[in-house]
């Protein structure tokens, strides 16, 4: 869809936009929220007073997984194929990361008894937060809306337009995370139970041979831990991608705050050359190593709380 935008309309938008003045708090906000929410890129109908309609970081999460699915996929089945099984580079990648997973955070924290049960799930954990975390990095929609307002010029209510909109790392969402962490949730209880059986995992939550007045105040501490653990996973997640994202754009957003603040584009090239660019570096540097601890803390958290339900005697 071209834009057919009236040259008077376009031209009284820009000035509207001028006398605003720039605005670092909405460049930010655009670029790290879910801003299709009311504007969905597909409209569903709601099931059960939910609103299913698919928005940019939904949109995110389905090409996070479709990249998983085929290029893992394609990659064992290429593997697997050869007459003789010698891993290339990429497939060598792969099987360090899932003895990684394997022998560096699911068996000390599980036992071996249990390391093939839960390995797939952690790798399965791992591998989808960390691309999650990577999209939201990688420049790939910044490339599309440079192409989009110099060569497509597509109207502002496309769909591609609309998907070009919004933060692209989904794990910076809290409704992301929190879902990742009620996975790890009923996982531990499952788990509990397929080591103790159903009533036993409830049982282990206190200690035996206490006084029983001691169960009145341990007991409700307790129930809130168990809370209190998938909570923890969803704030750490999403607060350290959205808080690095944020840190970014704010120091970016100096260029244009000093070039308004003095009425000249110099002042912002220098504050761009002097301060922004040489930090925004840094820190994009940072969150390379970000995007991977986190998908190890939230991976090696989620097997220890595993682990405790499975060893609750220790």
């Amino acid at each position: 869809m071209l834009n057919l935008q009236p040259p008077a309309e376009g031209a009284a938008q820009t000035a509207e936009g001028a006398r605003k003045g720039f605005n670092a708090g909405d460049l930010i906000i655009e670029h790290v929220s879910n801003t299709s929410v009311d504007h969905p890129l597909i409209h569903l109908p709601r099931i059960f007073g939910i609103d299913m309609s698919v928005t940019k970081h939904v949109f995110m999460l389905w090409v996070v997984a479709a990249i998983l699915f085929f290029g893992l996929t394609w990659l064992v089945r290429r593997y697997l194929a050869q007459e003789r099984l010698i891993p290339d580079r990429t497939t060598s990648l792969l099987e360090i990361t899932l003895e990684f997973v394997r022998d560096s955070i699911a068996a000390p924290n599980l036992g071996q008894k249990w390391v093939l049960a839960w390995t797939p799930l952690l790798l399965t954990l791992f591998l989808f937060i960390f691309t999650a975390n990577l999209m939201g990095v990688l420049p790939v929609f910044d490339v599309l809306e440079l192409l989009n307002s110099t060569v497509i010029h597509a109207g502002p209510e496309s769909w591609f337009t609309r998907v070009l909109h919004g933060g692209v790392t989904a794990t910076g969402n809290y409704n992301v995370t929190a879902a990742l962490a009620t996975i790890a949730f009923f996982c531990i209880i499952v788990a509990g139970t397929q080591a103790h059986g159903f009533v036993q995992h409830w049982k282990n939550l206190v200690p035996k041979g206490l006084p029983w007045p001691i169960y009145f105040l341990l007991v409700p501490i307790e129930i809130l831990g168990m809370f209190v653990r998938p909570f923890a996973l969803t704030m750490r997640l999403a607060a350290n991608m959205a808080g690095g994202h944020i840190a970014i754009l704010a120091l970016l957003s100096l260029v244009f705050v000093f070039t308004q603040l003095f009425g000249h584009a110099i002042a912002g090239v220098g504050v761009g050359m002097v301060l922004s660019l040489p930090i925004g570096v840094g820190l994009t540097a940072l969150e390379l190593i970000v995007i991977l601890v986190q998908a190890y803390v939230f991976t090696l958290l989620t097997a220890v709380f595993i682990g405790m339900a499975i060893h609750a005697h220790h």
